[in-house]
């Protein structure tokens, strides 16, 4: 992979990671200051040391990722869902609180892990780091995922990812309840000026972001159930576009807020997690090219919570 270049326009004069932490997703700002550490990050032809530099309208800077690095996960076997399982793919219907990949604070006992105990020729497949994975999901959703096993058809399912062949529907229980019963989210989507582990739909610079939605259920007033497809697949997006829209997934505790009413308040911390689940999965297979759709059903915790919505007054 070769360097990217980036231009300084007027208005975005600011620090140096800050500026690059935009436009480098999903790195985080620490990376970024690692990359400028090691001298992989030039303004202007030279070298900067530090992360702090200040940026000035017309400079032009350099980014040169280094190679993956060899990685630390190792096969562990663990209990998953498989929905289908040919030579080519894998698809789960991955619990809520399982971690996709190792990453800082998860070293272990990931979705990886399990992948690689389960396909000893996965090792490598679209990168040393991330073995086999095509897209995510967060830690605390559950649902459908598809995974790759060998190089061609990782290629393919992100190809297909990328040009939006792939259909992907959630199902999420936001509230307070959505004033009307379908709409369309429509925003950039970037990292949050302020938080920068969280994400913003109301930033000035950023990637398109698009979901729709429409309320499958309305839950005694309280609460809606609503069925979410993404046409773009941004990290949190649809948490993001519910919360900025003033109507927030029960239980995110990144980006939700306390319910209005002290029930409401309890069932939310008894889920322990966003209500939010990937339901289908559509795509076409990377050997064959048949279509095929898989979905999971609501898991346990997400059915008694619907339940007890469902008895409010």
């Amino acid at each position: 992979m070769g360097p990217r270049h980036f231009a300084v326009e007027a208005g975005d004069a600011r620090r140096l990671d800050q500026f690059l932490a935009d436009r480098l997703e999903p790195l985080t700002r620490s990376q970024v200051r690692r990359l400028i550490d090691e001298g992989h990050v030039r303004v202007n032809g030279d070298a900067v040391a530090k992360a702090g530099a200040r940026l000035r309208a017309g400079d032009a800077i350099e980014v040169t990722l280094p190679a993956p690095r060899p990685a630390r996960a190792e096969p562990q076997a663990m209990e998953l869902v498989v929905l289908h399982e040919d030579a080519d793919i894998v698809v789960i219907d991955k619990p809520a609180g399982l971690v996709v990949h190792p990453a800082p604070g998860h070293p272990d006992r990931t979705l990886v892990n399990a992948l690689l105990a389960r396909c000893p020729d996965l090792r490598g497949v679209g990168g040393e780091m991330r073995p086999g994975i095509v897209h995510r999901l967060d830690k605390d959703t559950s649902g459908v995922m598809v995974a790759s096993k060998h190089d061609a058809a990782h290629a393919r399912l992100a190809a297909h990812f990328k040009a939006k062949v792939a259909r992907r529907e959630y199902l999420a229980v936001v509230a307070p309840p959505m004033e009307t019963r379908r709409g369309t989210f429509s925003t950039l989507h970037g990292r949050h000026p302020v938080h920068r582990k969280r994400f913003s739909s109301t930033v000035a610079r950023g990637k398109p972001a698009v979901t729709h939605w429409q309320v499958e259920e309305r839950l005694a007033g309280s609460a809606d159930l609503v069925r979410c497809r993404l046409e773009t697949g941004r990290t949190h997006q649809i948490r993001v576009h519910f919360a900025d829209a003033g109507h927030p997934i029960l239980g995110d505790r990144t980006y939700g807020r306390r319910p209005g009413s002290a029930r409401l308040a309890e069932l939310s911390a008894a889920l322990g997690r966003q209500a939010l689940h990937a339901a289908v999965l559509e795509l076409e297979h990377p050997t064959t090219g048949a279509r095929l759709r898989f979905e999971a059903p609501l898991p346990a915790d997400m059915q008694a919570l619907l339940a007890a919505l469902r008895e409010l007054p």
